[in-house]
């Protein structure tokens, strides 16, 4: 069995190779190897509303969001230019300079393209 191989529906780890089809025990999904690979393949980091993002891109604040360590908050509808995408674990993969505030980092799911 392939070990990287899991459930593209429920992220199940106890997938299994059933001659064509991989199926998944957990939610009887079956998919062909390269839908999972396809899946995999897809990694672009989009906005709330599912539109893909890069680097440069204007993009606006969709609610209110406090500002950690300080008193401050980025109000609905504030548009921030020149984004820069970033690798995070943490879930903001938005790096950007917010005119009043500075540099910040934000969720994409908080952000729409401009």
């Amino acid at each position: 069995m392939d070990a990287e191989m899991t459930c593209p529906q429920c992220g199940s780890e106890n997938a299994y190779h059933d001659g064509s089809l991989w199926n998944c025990p957990d939610c009887a999904h079956e998919w062909t190897g390269t839908d999972a690979a396809t899946a995999a393949e897809d990694t672009a980091i989009r906005d709330a509303n599912g539109n893909v993002l890069a680097d440069g891109d204007s993009v606006i604040v969709i609610k209110d969001l406090k500002v950690k360590g300080s008193s401050l908050v980025v109000k609905g509808g504030t548009k921030v230019k020149s984004i820069r995408l970033v690798e995070a674990t943490d879930g903001h993969n938005i790096s950007c300079k917010i005119d009043g505030i500075g540099a910040m980092n934000l969720k994409s799911e908080f952000v729409r393209k401009a």
